[in-house]
């Protein structure tokens, strides 16, 4: 079992050093671009999400329920970022982030195998859905993991666009300028990225609100997790709005996002941390 999860690992960094921009060498007529096989990286992708689907698959599917424990829920979150930066074509328009992007993947893949070796106790805590009378909840769930990889790849590429745009304003130089296309269109594939997110968050929210006794068995509770997700969701929500109503653009809409993304992140993934490690439950 452990070999698919380095077998995983070692894929998504061979699929970033692919994707990474070629260094540079001197030539007798100026910089000559180091060809790399980048089509490779177009195969070696989706290898490594068969395999990582394959050990999420091995890790989650038991005889009592669906496996959602903190190091799972990572794990799967780590391989829908991977398959929405490669099903989205980001990966194509922006080949260069999925140095930053795969490694996450890497580690993520690699930490059902890694953490609870070095701390059993923190680590055995599995959060199962029963096949049967728990399935809604666990696709609730499944569509929750979907938004938030989502916007983990927005704010991913909102870093990336704030620092090519700080580049800009201060006239510094970039070798891989010229393979790198405009901030507008980035920009564009950034928001279409928040909106569907937005629109899955909403569904989330809104069967979690509506149908919380069908789908957990108990009334609904405002928690950390629940705060959390409408702080998420009312963040996305305005700063839609604003690019809508007003055009907001830039590096005030970029900061929306990984704020957004932030408050996500902590309701679902984070509150699982305190939950399962700090408290043990």
């Amino acid at each position: 079992m452990i070999l698919l999860h380095v077998a995983a690992a070692a894929l998504y960094a061979l699929t970033a050093w692919v994707l990474w921009p070629a260094p540079t060498a001197r030539g007798g007529t100026g910089d000559v671009e180091r060809p790399r096989p980048a089509m490779l990286g177009m195969w070696l992708l989706p290898a490594a999400l068969l395999l990582h689907a394959w050990t999420v698959v091995q890790n989650t599917v038991t005889a009592h329920g669906l496996d959602l424990s903190l190091v799972n829920a990572i794990s799967l979150v780590g391989a829908l970022v991977a398959a929405v930066a490669w099903a989205s074509g980001l990966l194509r328009t922006l080949p260069a982030i999925g140095a930053i992007i795969l490694p996450v993947s890497a580690v993520a893949v690699l930490l059902p195998t890694l953490l609870p070796a070095l701390d059993p106790a923190a680590f055995a805590n599995p959060h199962r859905f029963a096949y049967g009378p728990e399935s809604l909840a666990a696709a609730h769930v499944a569509v929750a993991l979907v938004s938030y990889a989502m916007f983990v790849v927005a704010a991913i590429l909102a870093l990336v666009v704030m620092s090519l745009e700080k580049r800009l304003r201060h006239r510094l130089p970039d070798p891989a300028s010229a393979a790198l296309p405009p901030l507008l269109t980035l920009e564009r594939f950034l928001f279409r990225l928040v909106a569907v997110g937005f629109v899955l968050l909403t569904l989330t929210l809104a069967s979690g609100m509506l149908f919380t006794e069908q789908l957990f068995g108990k009334p609904l509770t405002f928690t950390h997790k629940s705060v959390f997700s409408v702080l998420g969701w009312l963040t996305f929500g305005a700063l839609l709005w604003g690019r809508w109503r007003y055009g907001w653009r830039g590096r005030v809409a970029l900061r929306w996002i990984i704020a957004g993304t932030l408050f996500v992140f902590l309701a679902y993934l984070g509150s699982k941390f305190v939950l399962e490690v700090v408290l043990g439950r």
